[in-house]
């Protein structure tokens, strides 16, 4: 992907939305909403149920017949293994009927850089015509952006609408950032912060590779080394979006929140 493509993707996914007002009441009747998901370690789960606190709507949980074990390894394990031989798991049937929903948020969490192998399931064997799906997830990095190039390819008769990730390690703040998406697809009422675009892409300088190295050097996997970075004001703090290259050469974007007397945090990797 270009790199140019590749931002402009990535700023349209951002876990800090963007600008958005409050939508005005009117006679119109709210579209019917539901919640499907997957969640393996419950971070999916926390985000599907604060969805639901939010918009008071209905929810239902995807379901192996032969669960994944709950060991980290042993879950990888069963993945390749499933992903060599193109085989998916078997699902148990859904306690509702998609055909009475208008919206249905689709929730599972990332695996190998796209949804989880359940989700994979469901949606193969799920007709979507006519729905509008907004995806969400959770991941160690990132895979918002590729899962949602997945799912479009995997529900063409749907209209799939803008979708929210965040990492597992920031799950704490999935209320408020599941309030501001909500409020952004029009089904919240509220307002939040109208952010600038990123400056130009300029060289990193000491400052802000300490910056980088702060929010990301802990991270269990190497994620590169920042090349160049822009950056936008925020409410209490700055907004960091550096481009990195990794050992193999390929770059990728990390988004960096920086709040006044708090330690930066990476919000996602956009490869």
């Amino acid at each position: 992907m270009r790199l140019k493509n590749m931002a402009l993707i990535a700023t349209s996914i951002a876990a800090i939305v963007a600008c958005a007002s409050s939508p005005k009441k009117t006679e119109t009747a709210q579209p019917k909403a539901l919640v499907i998901y997957y969640s393996q370690s419950n971070a999916t789960r926390t985000v599907a149920q604060e969805i639901q606190k939010q918009l008071n709507c209905d929810i239902a949980e995807i379901e192996c017949v032969e669960p994944y074990s709950g060991d980290f390894m042993q879950t990888i394990q069963r993945w390749q293994s499933e992903q060599k031989d193109s085989v998916l798991p078997e699902i148990k049937p859904l306690n509702c009927n998609i055909s009475n929903y208008d919206i249905i948020f689709l929730g599972y969490p990332i695996w190998g850089g796209n949804y989880a192998l359940p989700m994979a399931s469901f949606l193969k064997n799920t007709d979507f015509a006519g729905k509008k799906l907004v995806p969400f997830c959770t991941f160690g990095s990132g895979g918002l952006n590729t899962s949602v190039a997945e799912l479009q390819k995997n529900a063409q008769n749907a209209q799939i609408l803008d979708g929210y990730g965040i990492r597992q390690a920031r799950i704490a703040n999935a209320p408020t950032e599941v309030g501001r998406f909500l409020v952004k697809l029009g089904l919240k009422e509220g307002e939040v912060e109208c952010l600038p675009g990123f400056s130009e892409q300029e060289k990193v300088s000491d400052s802000q590779k300490e910056i980088f190295q702060q929010a990301c050097g802990d991270y269990q996997m190497p994620l590169g080394n920042p090349i160049t970075v822009g950056l936008r004001p925020i409410k209490g703090g700055t907004e960091y979006l550096y481009t990195v290259e990794g050992q193999n050469g390929m770059k990728s974007q990390i988004y960096v929140l920086a709040k006044d007397g708090e330690k930066p945090e990476f919000t996602q990797v956009v490869r």
